[in-house]
This record gives C-alpha cells, structure tokens and sequence, in this order.
C-alpha cells in the first residue's frame, strides 16, 4: 500500500518553525515526509534530521527526501537527544512533533490499529515489542481497566475490562472487529450513539503498546534543551491528553517568578525559560477541515525559547 498521508496544519507550522536557510531542524515524526519535505526544502546549508520508529515511514520517508539537505534516522523521538548528539549535533533552529498516528497505519488493516477493519490486534509502531493482542490476553482486569480509564478516558473502563477477561477464557482475542465487538457490547446502548464504542479503548491500546506519553515526556524536555536561543519547539497534538501534557510544560517553561506576591522583591530568581507563539493553540481552517476530516482534533502549539 502507498504512504498516502495528509500533513496536518502544514503552512501554519511551517510558519511558525521560521526556517533559517543555514539552521539545524528536526522532525521527530517523519511519517509519509509532508512536514519534513517542507522543511528541507526551504534549507540551503542547513539540514534536517527526520525520526521515526516506523520502519515503513524511514523508507518511504528515505525516498521522499532525496536530494534534498535532509537525513532519516529510524529511532523514537524521545531519543532524539543522544541520537543528535552522537552525531555532533548539541544545538538545533527548530524541533517538530506531529504526534498520533498517520493515515497510512490507520488505512493499512494489517497494523491493526483501526476498529473499522478486520486485522491482527497488534498497534506497535516500531513493529517489535509487545502488541495489543498481548495485552489483552494476558493482562488483568484492573491492569485493563487503568488503561482504558487512564489513556482512553474510558468511563466504562472497568465494566469493558471484566468483559474481555470474560470472553478471553473462552478463547483468544485475536483480531481487531473481535475486540471492537467485546467493546461494543459492554456499553449501555445510548453510550454506542456518541462515536464509535471502541474509539477510546483503542486509543489508550495504542498508547500503552508503544508507551506515547512516556516518550512525550521524556521529549518534551530534550527538545527545548536542544533549541538554540530563538529555536521554536511546534507540536501537533491530536488528542486531550496529549495536549494536556503538552500545555503544561509549556506554561512551566513561560513561568518567571514564583515567589509569593507579599515579597517586595524576588528571591527565586526564577526567570521565564521560553515564550508562546500564539496564546492559544493554531486549528484546522474550514478548508483544511473539508479536505481532511482527521483535522478536526489537531492543536499546534508552539514555544520560542528565550
């Protein structure tokens, strides 16, 4: 199947990123190259360094590069800074994250990560480690249900939970529509009327499987220690908890002062690390919206350190 992958937000973050010719950018999720190809081309003796832990992205992201000023690194972006850094790199212009998952993993059946076609239940990125047939086989009710709650905002989570662990004792879950079906048929009916049932659970698999938020945290911080004064950090999010997690350090990293407000001078010493782009995050426009349905949840935000 092609790459087909349609970049969210592209001139807004392109704008934002503010490419220098002669800068040093990263794209920590190269994905089918649409971002990362906007970048290198924009390059004249800067370079692009393009991740991501999908091997069918490297290559198709390996392809799409050519020519240009730009290398493919197949690793997560949570190890962005040693990667970076063993190869003499210590500062960079301009870091982007376009998190989630891309329509190429979720048009492509066979990566099951989508509740709409029939396929293995398996969800990992990367393609190794542990996959979601695993974790639904074989872990315990309570350990499923912190998942969906925790990663899906499940409110059913743990009703969903003891279903599964209830069917799975009569045979493996194997396949995605099984699970979507288990999941389907643990929540009361007007729970089925607001999207799809497995939407949530399926999502807080997919972060579980490949450890997302984890790797968000670890990155949010080696990031804008990278950045060069000025360096701009973007960051596509696609669902709340991401954004959440996202909002948040941002706003720590445009925090001054914390002294309490009865002091008559500050002691802390504490002085804001970084500023906002915009205050609040960019949006799919109307057109974009219309061309591209997956739009409708993405959020930029964007930090310029100081």
């Amino acid at each position: 199947m092609e790459f087909n992958h349609k970049s969210v937000l592209l001139t807004e973050t392109i704008e934002a990123l503010n490419i220098k010719p002669d800068g040093i950018y990263v794209d920590g999720t190269a994905g089918g190259a649409g971002h990362s190809s906007e970048i290198a081309k924009k390059l004249k003796s800067g370079k692009l360094y393009a991740f991501d832990r999908d091997p069918d992205a490297v290559s198709i992201a390996t392809e799409r590069l050519k020519g240009l000023n730009a290398e493919v690194v197949n690793s997560n972006f949570s190890e962005m800074k040693s990667v970076l850094n063993g190869k003499g790199i210590e500062k960079v212009d301009g870091i982007l994250l376009d998190l989630g998952v891309s329509s190429y993993q979720l048009d492509t059946a066979e990566r099951g990560f989508s509740y709409h076609k029939e396929a293995p239940l398996d969800m990992r990125m990367s393609k190794s480690g542990m996959t979601a047939e695993y974790v639904v086989n074989n872990f315990t009710a309570g350990e499923l249900s912190d998942i969906f709650k925790r990663f899906g905002e499940e409110k059913f989570s743990y009703r969903i939970a003891e279903k599964i662990v209830a069917y799975r004792e009569k045979e493996p879950i194997k396949t995605t529509l099984q699970l979507a079906e288990i999941i389907a048929n643990s929540v009361p009916a007007a729970a089925r009327r607001d999207g799809h049932p497995a939407r949530k659970c399926f999502q807080a698999l997919r972060i579980a499987v490949n450890g997302e938020l984890d790797a968000l945290n670890k990155a949010l911080e080696d990031c804008f220690e990278l950045l060069n004064k000025d360096g701009v950090l973007a960051i596509i999010t696609f669902h709340s908890l991401e954004d959440r997690m996202v909002k948040q350090c941002f706003k720590e990293y445009c925090t001054g002062c914390t002294c309490p407000p009865d002091f008559p001078v500050c002691v802390c010493g504490k002085t804001p690390r970084g500023r906002l782009y915009t205050r609040k995050p960019i949006e799919a426009g109307k057109e974009e919206l219309n061309e591209n349905p997956r739009s409708r949840s993405a959020k930029l935000r964007v930090i310029i350190k100081n």
